[in-house]
């Protein structure tokens, strides 16, 4: 197997509706190219938290992959967030993404596990069977630490060797265990890539990663490329001026009441960059108002990110 380039930006891009709130296959084409157009841009990963995945139909998940393959025409991977109740069901929806092109996995863990906790060895068995079903490589989703989906080092490290597993994408968001557990996983897996999705605080992960899959990718992917570039050469003056650049951004988007508000701010941030022309959302998600609005705006106009150029049609 020839595992998957992640060492870069993986921006993970929202999904972009019609105004009566169908999904709108051409304005996604629209933002895919856009987004792969930039050097830099190592996949699109998309069905995941800021795509709003779990509130599309399957039908729906499964004709927007192969909207993304074919907009991208080989240019990078399309990874597909599989978001599925169960290891069978999981399974069975990593299968039919494949089966649409899509070459990776964004393996969420199953979501009660979010309430009530797992049992030793269902996260490597989640994984395991995804990869023999389906043959999508796999991306190990760390989620944050105050979740009961948060996977103690001991499963992380059993994933991380398991065949098919190509990376992970850590947001913990408890430095005290990225620092412990992040070499750690690099020890046990050489060729692990490691991928922080720490949107609203990047700064800290930057020099210990080989890229980021981040919904944050979608508004503001320039500078994010720069950022990585910044850490890998361990240059952090550099990454701190782009940080401080980005930081009236990730205020406006991600320091908010609720981290679901974020993917509603995207669309808003991709409105103001001219890259959407409405910031349509689907429930349970809400609209976060008129002054929400303003302050986004407001944000992009603070760190001088202006409209985007040389948009690409759908044509």
């Amino acid at each position: 197997m020839q595992a998957m380039d992640l060492r870069g930006l993986s921006p993970a891009p929202v999904t972009v509706f019609t105004r009566d709130g169908e999904v709108d296959y051409a304005a996604n084409a629209r933002l895919a190219k856009w987004l792969v157009s930039m050097n830099g841009v190592k996949s699109l990963v998309i069905l995941g938290h800021a795509g709003e995945g779990t509130f599309l139909t399957e039908e729906e998940r499964l004709k927007l992959v192969r909207t993304y393959v074919e907009a991208v025409d080989g240019a990078v991977p399309i990874i597909a967030g599989i978001t599925g109740e169960g290891t069978k069901v999981a399974a069975e929806e990593a299968k039919k993404c494949k089966a649409a092109g899509a070459t990776g996995a964004l393996v969420y863990p199953n979501h009660g596990w979010l309430r009530f906790g797992f049992q030793k060895g269902a996260p490597q068995d989640r994984y395991k069977a995804i990869w023999q079903e389906s043959g999508l490589q796999c991306i190990l989703f760390q989620y944050p630490d105050a979740t009961k989906a948060s996977y103690d080092l001991d499963t992380q490290l059993a994933i991380a060797t398991q065949d098919g597993v190509v990376a992970t994408k850590n947001g913990v968001r408890n430095m005290k265990r990225w620092y412990v557990e992040i070499p750690e996983l690099k020890k046990a897996n050489p060729n692990l890539q490691i991928l922080s999705c720490h949107d609203e605080w990047l700064l800290p992960t930057m020099f210990d990663v080989d890229g980021l899959l981040v919904g944050y990718g979608n508004i503001a992917p320039e500078l994010l490329i720069d950022l990585i570039v910044a850490g890998k050469a361990q240059d952090y003056p550099r990454a701190r001026e782009i940080f401080e650049r980005l930081l009236p951004i990730t205020r406006a988007v991600y320091h908010r009441g609720s981290h679901m508000e974020g993917t509603v701010a995207l669309k808003l941030g991709l409105v103001h960059r001219g890259v959407l022309d409405h910031a349509t959302i689907r429930e349970p998600l809400k609209n976060l108002g008129e002054k929400a609005e303003a302050e986004i705006f407001a944000a992009f106009e603070a760190a001088g990110i202006g409209r985007a150029k040389d948009l690409i049609a759908a044509e």
